[in-house]
């Protein structure tokens, strides 16, 4: 699961759904619900876009993407 988080694919995974989360937050769902969604939108974006894997650490596998590719490939 982290060597395809990890990996250019599932860095643009993760942007695409934050941006998803974020668009539906505000579009579609408004109000103050709209607003959480969106915010939490914005850790996966942040995440794919910073190459970072915040559930990795759980692991005991490294939270930046260059050292998880490197201990996992």
């Amino acid at each position: 699961m982290f060597e395809f988080l990890a990996s250019t694919n599932g860095r643009i995974l993760r942007i695409l759904i934050g941006v998803i989360l974020i668009l539906v937050g505000l579009l579609a769902i408004q109000g103050t619900v709209g607003y959480i969604v969106a915010i939490i939108g914005v850790v996966p974006l942040l995440a794919g876009l910073f190459d970072v894997c915040i559930f990795a650490p759980l692991f005991g596998k490294p939270l930046r993407g260059t050292e998880l590719r490197k201990k996992e490939g």
